[in-house]
């Protein structure tokens, strides 16, 4: 009797511990895109999509002028399998950890040399590999949860809300 009582506690904190472990569950829900562009380099770029939810976008959400960790949970991994050029600056292959500063005008896209940490609490500035700024523009359509997407072209565009992030890779 006793070590079915033992098995039945170890199945349950098994159990437990799995469901902790389920991301899928999370509030803002992991989502990854990964695309090959037509220089051939594979982007993959691994996030989690948190829901504007009624929020302003700057204001409650992503806040203007802040270091963002362009996502929830985790910080949102960038990854290249080849040298590219990110808006005409070089970024070699690598996973990196990619931030944005966002602005009403003018949002920074940051690509950072540590990409496994949690948001952006132990961001470091000396530790940016690249930086573009780029100018968000009106999404053709609303969208509730954060979105990547990357065209064959080598558009990789955030969609959220009613704003679109892009920035050329190529």
């Amino acid at each position: 009797m006793k070590k079915l009582l033992l098995l039945s506690a170890i199945t349950w904190v098994a159990l437990g511990v799995q469901a902790q472990d389920d991301k899928s569950k999370r509030p803002s829900p992991p989502a990854k895109v990964t695309e090959t562009i037509n220089s051939g380099a594979v982007i993959t770029i691994d996030y989690s999509q948190p829901a504007v939810k009624g929020r302003e976008i700057g204001k409650d959400i992503a806040p203007y002028g802040k270091v963002w960790r362009t996502g929830a949970n985790e910080a949102t991994t960038f990854e290249v399998s080849k040298d590219v050029k990110v808006e005409g600056k070089s970024l070699p292959a690598g996973k990196y950890g990619l931030f944005t500063i966002p602005n009403k005008d003018e949002w920074v896209v940051i690509f950072n040399k540590t990409p496994n940490q949690w948001g952006a609490y132990k961001y470091v500035e000396a530790d940016d590999v690249v930086r573009v700024n780029v100018k968000p523009t009106k999404a053709s359509q609303f969208t509730e949860r954060m979105t990547f997407t990357v065209d064959k072209d080598g558009k990789v565009a955030l969609l959220w809300g009613n704003e679109q992030v892009a920035f050329n890779v190529q």
